[in-house]
């Protein structure tokens, strides 16, 4: 393939799969496109540690000397206009042109806009990259209230983040709980209360009907219901929306991302998709998704590498998600749409316990809250196709261990 492989999207998704084509053994050129300036870094600090730390620097995916060294061909702040799939060429803009003889895309994907009366103030920002994350701590700086539109993963982890920096925080969220569909309705009562016991003040079931400003500056956010909440900041956290514009105009088959089959590929020849912007027919569910979470990305990137060398692998990773809010680490293992009844180990009061969900007897997933080794063993469990009693699961660890123990050994038994 004397073009190689170009990569367009340098997040999580295409650094993998460059460092995957390589580990695989791929020896032709990799070209990986970036449409920001800085060396691809890790996204997840930055509603968090970056935030609140003014010294404190992005941390890289891979170091500069990476690139270089493994012979692959970063290209920062480049914009692609167009791809031509028939004759495998992209258009560059400044009008430059790119063939290749496989393209990856690891396009991601982009905040939901907020369609309201001075939503183009400033002060009113969103977190999706390391320039807004910036723009957020400078911010931050300037601010006594913050007032963030949007109950989920994001939102909330900047809310406490921000809380413990000595800020005002008003979340406003527009269905009657946090997070959503996200996690189990007892896990989001929880965090609410962890929340709400810091100072940080919640408003579900509550729409915002226009911002306000003084000199061009946000200074309130005015509720649906009349009541003026102060703010020089407004952080919009209402979700994202895949980046499948280059791909649909290509007229590759979109349905809700980027659709591609169990080995990453799209409709089209020669073209993959990885990462927030794909949708594919989940193994384990069965069901259609699009999941956005850095374990997605990277274990798409490492099958798209593998389907690119000839392999034929199917896609079965075990999904897994997390996320820092306050003093709680929220780990979730599995998906669990359609549960019908669920366990819990551990104690709510001591802001330790974990979630098993159940349809029937299959173990769908585990939801936990500071309670990390429920949730490597729930990966286990998970991957080895494994589901314990509820029984099993009320006894303990140490039961489940034993019991997903046993269940390996039964193989080797029947096979021995």
């Amino acid at each position: 393939m004397k073009n190689g492989v170009v990569i367009v999207g340098a997040g999580h998704a295409g650094v993998q799969a460059a460092a995957s084509l390589r580990e695989e053994g791929y020896d032709g050129p990799v070209i990986l496109i970036g449409d920001e300036s800085e060396l691809p870094y890790h996204k997840p600090p930055l509603s968090k540690t970056f935030i609140k730390d003014q010294d404190a620097k992005p941390q890289p995916l891979r170091g500069e000397a990476f690139y270089s060294g493994s012979a692959i061909d970063y290209q920062p702040g480049v914009r692609i206009e167009a791809i031509d799939a028939g004759a495998r060429r992209l258009e560059v803009s400044g009008g430059a042109t790119l063939a290749f003889d496989r393209l990856v895309l690891a396009t991601g994907s982009r905040p939901r806009l907020l369609k309201l009366p001075g939503s183009e103030l400033s002060g009113v920002v969103s977190l999706r990259s390391l320039a807004d994350a910036r723009t957020i701590r400078e911010l931050s700086a300037q601010s006594e209230d913050v007032v963030i539109l949007g109950g989920g993963f994001i939102g909330l982890e900047i809310a406490a983040t921000l809380r413990a920096a000595g800020r005002n925080v008003t979340v406003v969220e527009a269905v009657d709980r946090l997070l959503g569909r996200a996690v189990a309705p007892v896990i989001a009562s929880h965090v609410r209360q962890r929340l709400e016991a810091i100072g940080v003040r919640l408003l579900t079931g509550t729409t915002i009907d226009r911002l306000e400003g003084d000199k061009g500056r946000v200074s309130a956010a005015i509720t649906s219901g009349g009541e003026r909440l102060p703010a020089q900041m407004v952080i919009i956290g209402i979700g994202v929306v895949p980046n499948v514009e280059l791909a649909e105009a290509a007229g590759i088959t979109i349905a809700n991302g980027i659709r591609v089959d169990q080995q990453m590929r799209t409709s089209a020849p020669d073209i993959l998709a990885i990462g927030d912007a794909a949708s594919y027919r989940h193994w384990f569910t069965g069901a259609d998704v699009r999941l956005e979470s850095v374990q997605n990305a990277t274990d798409q990137a490492r099958l798209a590498a593998r389907t690119i060398l000839g392999h034929a692998d199917a896609y079965s990773a075990v999904p897994w998600f997390w996320s820092d809010i306050g003093d709680m680490k929220l780990q979730m293992v599995g998906l669990t749409s359609g549960g019908d009844s669920h366990v819990v180990l551990g104690d709510l009061a001591e802001n330790k316990f974990s979630i098993y969900h159940y349809a029937g007897s299959r173990l769908l997933g585990i939801e936990s809250v500071n309670r990390p080794g429920d949730h490597m063993l729930g990966r286990k469990m998970l991957g080895a196709g494994f589901s314990p009693t509820p029984q099993a699961v009320a006894a303990g660890p140490d039961a489940l261990k034993a019991a997903l123990a046993a269940f390996q050994e039964e193989p080797a038994r029947a096979t021995g």
